[in-house]
């Protein structure tokens, strides 16, 4: 069998090759093309979202950083702002759950130090077939690594579903906070200022890890790729965080960038800007003998970043990490040639513009083509409340995430007001008594039967949830999980749900300011669900006010934004087939709903909105959570209690400021219904005993 030509190999099409060709006037050598496969895949280069991407506003007033740094940078006022991205380690965790999901940590703490942020915070959202195995690995993986750097994970979801059988999706998302006027970026300012390196040694682990299997499909062969997912050692990415704040605290470095997908590649070709970098490779500390030229360039080797720094600061910043125990070594300089330049001792390895690799990676229109609808078949002999309740409550996708969460820090850095277990965590921002609400949410079912919906969900969920703390929300960062686009069903899936989010942010006024596009997410051409996954930030004006649980005697009021639809819900699952097109958004009202809620949370005992499993599974999350049952006066009908496409949140509060919050509610045109009293042991007309039992049910042992 004819070898196929090099550049395949590398993954790169014939097409590509020729524009390399094109661009540089010349053919390419090995090192070359190796640094140029890379940059040009699809996790790096965002070749088929990129111009979709334009579609989502990310402009407002408290932007300091919008997308195109490592992360999205908001204003909190008070001289605060913090710093927020979430990232995929998909396809690395459907090969290696436990280190593919601690080094998709890693890298997302990475990013937020690049911006001169600490980390305080961390969120996770996972997606899995079954509760199994390798979803214990990867729960294990982000705990190790979380827990061992000292960050708290306060939030996320685990959703189980068949579609993610052969792939499974890890989202990390991470949060920092940093002066306003030390925001970081990575772009060099001005030639002959110094590239350092410090860190973990570089080694063989991770070649073409992240880039290259985020940027294919899966298949049996999949085991084979386990030498590429990476190795990650908190205990060196503590060091890292600590260093790294502290060269950014006392100004002596002039930019900061992680060495993650494609390593040192990736970091020097986005430093280099309208300058230009000359890297001396052989200057790389390494722990492995005899490694090639082109792999300590591409190596995804963990634990590493890069900063300028300007000649007379070095010894400070050397002392700095003489101090952390940290490796480091001068590799480089900043030029004016324009061209990332690359030598061996002394010999020119690779020689390539670096705008080649950023700004002139190849930017492809997506074909769409719709998806024909899923008919929607009537449920025969759908059951009532009593019946449905306990039986979705104890479902994998739906019951307690207490075996989850328990095994991850959620009060170490002694700012977590709230831990997970309902809507967003809430963190205080001390000394003030101000706070900040986290959340991060996504759809995949729904958005199987209407991404533009599905995406829009994914955003009003979002900020639901961090509105039901009372937090306002202030700005989003995403995650784009989905199948090959070059596949015109997955291409209109894509596209579709950027458009709903975008809609969605404009009906919020809000802008997402950071993100990350996973995409051919399929084993043997089995696509998962279109997964939108979306992160919030709120600001809490006053953290003693966060609800924290209904009370006997409580008024329980009920706020409603769109119509309701059981096409995609958990119930039309399990008692019926998954189809039908579930009844559009009034956006308009959603938004309205989401301003209320914030605004009425500091006088109520409780807010939680209704999402998967629909109001029944509000409901009883809710009494669940305080520990209170109540009488309610609604109706047994299953689109009413589990639909789960409009908006609805349920609120609680004493009769005394029912009247404020109803008044509140009317100022802001949202409509708002008394169902109900806190109290007794029964929900429903179901035991609330019974609800607790299925609730938490095997997950709790």
């Amino acid at each position: 069998m004819a070898q196929q030509p090099l550049h395949r190999a590398l993954g790169l099409t014939d097409g590509e090759h020729d524009r390399i060709c094109s661009l540089l006037a010349r053919d390419p050598n090995d090192f070359e093309l190796a640094v140029f496969s890379l940059l040009w895949s699809e996790h790096c280069g965002y070749k088929h979202s990129a111009l979709l991407l334009k579609r989502l506003p990310s402009a407002g007033g408290r932007v300091l950083q919008g997308p195109g740094e490592n992360a999205g940078v908001i204003d909190l006022g008070e001289g605060l702002a913090v710093a927020f991205k979430v990232e995929s380690h998909n396809h690395p965790s459907a090969v290696e759950p436990f280190q593919g999901a601690a080094t998709g940590v890693g890298g997302i703490l990475r990013d937020i130090i690049a911006m001169g942020a600490r980390p305080v915070a961390l969120l996770d959202g996972l997606r899995f077939a079954e509760p199994g195995h390798a979803f214990s690995r990867a729960v294990g993986g982000i705990g190790a690594y979380g827990n061992s750097v000292g960050v708290p994970t306060v939030g996320g979801e685990a959703v189980f579903d068949e579609a993610y059988r052969d792939n499974c999706l890890v989202n990390a998302m991470c949060v920092g906070l940093l002066p306003v006027e030390r925001v970081m970026r990575a772009k060099a300012t001005g030639s002959g200022q110094q590239i350092v390196l410090y860190g973990a040694t570089t080694g063989r682990d991770g070649i073409g890890g992240a880039s290259v299997l985020a940027s294919q499909e899966l298949d049996e062969s999949s085991a084979e790729k386990r030498p590429s997912v990476q190795i990650g050692d908190p205990f060196t990415g503590k060091k890292l965080i600590e260093a790294s704040v502290e060269l950014v605290q006392a100004g002596l470095v002039e930019s900061l960038q992680d060495c993650g997908a494609a390593g040192i590649a990736s970091a020097l070709s986005e430093m280099a800007a309208d300058y230009g970098i000359d890297v001396h490779l052989e200057r790389v500390p390494q722990r492995e003998e005899g490694m090639e030229p082109w792999e300590v360039m591409i190596s995804e080797s963990q634990e590493r970043m890069v900063a300028i720094v300007r000649p007379q600061m070095i010894e400070a910043v050397q002392e700095v990490l003489d101090r952390w125990e940290l490796g480091h070594s001068v590799i480089g300089e900043v030029t004016t040639s324009g061209e990332l330049r690359a030598f061996w001792e002394d010999e020119l390895v690779g020689e390539i513009p670096a705008r080649f690799l950023t700004e002139d990676c190849p930017r492809y229109d997506v074909i769409f083509e719709r998806r024909p609808a899923t008919p929607e078949r009537e449920i025969a002999a759908p059951p009532g409340v009593a019946e449905a309740l306990p039986t979705l409550l104890a479902l994998p996708g739906l019951r307690s995430r207490e075996f989850v969460f328990r095994r991850y820090d959620q009060l170490v850095g002694s700012r977590t007001v709230r831990r997970p277990g309902l809507d967003a965590a809430v963190l205080r921002l001390r000394p003030s008594l101000r706070g900040l609400a986290l959340t991060l949410d996504g759809q995949g079912r729904i958005a199987r039967l209407d991404p533009f919906l599905g995406g829009a969900l994914a955003i009003l969920e979002a900020a639901r949830n961090v509105a039901c703390t009372g937090g306002e929300p202030v700005g989003f960062t995403d995650c784009l999980n989905f199948g090959s686009p070059e596949k015109p069903e997955i291409g209109w899936e894509l596209a579709e749900a950027i458009n709903g989010m975008a809609a969605a942010c404009d009906a919020l006024g809000l802008p997402i300011v950071s993100g990350n596009v996973s995409l051919y997410n399929e084993t043997n051409g089995r696509a998962i669900h279109p997964t939108p996954v979306v992160g919030a930030v709120g600001l809490v004006p006053d953290v003693r006010l966060v609800p924290k649980g209904w009370r006997d005697g409580d008024s329980v009021l009920l706020a409603v934004a769109s119509p309701l639809s059981l096409a995609g819900s958990e119930y039309q699952a399990l008692f019926g087939e998954t189809g039908g097109a579930p009844d559009p958004l009034d956006l308009d009202a959603e938004a309205r709903l989401v301003s209320f809620l914030w605004r009425a949370a500091p006088l109520c005992s409780l807010v939680h909105d209704s999402a998967e499993g629909g109001l029944a599974v509000c409901l009883a999350e809710a009494a669940i959570f305080s520990g209170f049952g109540a009488e309610l006066t609604l109706d047994d009908d299953p689109p009413a209690l589990f639909g789960e496409t409009g908006g609805r949140a349920v609120l609680a509060c004493s009769p005394e400021v029912t009247a404020d919050v109803r008044l509140l509610a009317v100022d802001l045109g949202v409509p708002v219904y008394n169902v109900g009293v806190v109290g007794g042991d029964t929900l429903l007309g179901v035991e609330l005993a019974h609800l607790r039992s299925a609730f938490f049910g095997e997950t709790s042992t």
